[in-house]
C-alpha cells in the first residue's frame, strides 16, 4: 500500500535523528560526512537515514565533483506545517474558551463571598 506524502513526512520526521539531520540541513547544503559528525552512528546507518529523508522528499542530494551535498527541500515541511496549523487553531480556540469559562467561575466565586 502507497502512503501519502503526508504520512511519508511525518514517518521520516518520527526519528529524532532524522529531524537533528534536518536541522543541520537548515544551516546550508552539507556532505554525508558533514551530517554524520555529531551522530555515534557508522555511515551505511546515515546513509539510511538520509534515504528516509529523501524518499519523503525533505531533502535532495545533490553531484559535486566526487561530493553529492544534500539540501534542505522545504515543499514537505510547509505540508506538515499546513496540516499542524489547523489542529493549533483548534486547540487556541479550545483554550481561550476554557480561560474564560474559568474567569467566569472566578468572578462568580467572588460575588458569591461578597
Amino acid at each position: 500500500m502507497k502512503s501519502d506524502p503526508l504520512s511519508t513526512a511525518f514517518a521520516a520526521l518520527a526519528d529524532p535523528t532524522r529531524r537533528a539531520m534536518l536541522t543541520r540541513l537548515c544551516e546550508g547544503e552539507a556532505t554525508v560526512n558533514e551530517i554524520a559528525a555529531p551522530f555515534d552512528l557508522s555511515l551505511p546507518a546515515i546513509s539510511k537515514h538520509l534515504k528516509v529523508l529523501e524518499g519523503a522528499g525533505l531533502i535532495s542530494r545533490g553531484r559535486s565533483a566526487q561530493f553529492r551535498p544534500c539540501r534542505l527541500e522545504p515543499g514537505p515541511l510547509k505540508d506538515v506545517a499546513d496540516w499542524v496549523e489547523r489542529y493549533r487553531r483548534f486547540w487556541d480556540e479550545s483554550l481561550d474558551r476554557l480561560d474564560n469559562y474559568l474567569k467566569e467561575i472566578q468572578y462568580k466565586e467572588r460575588s458569591d463571598d461578597a
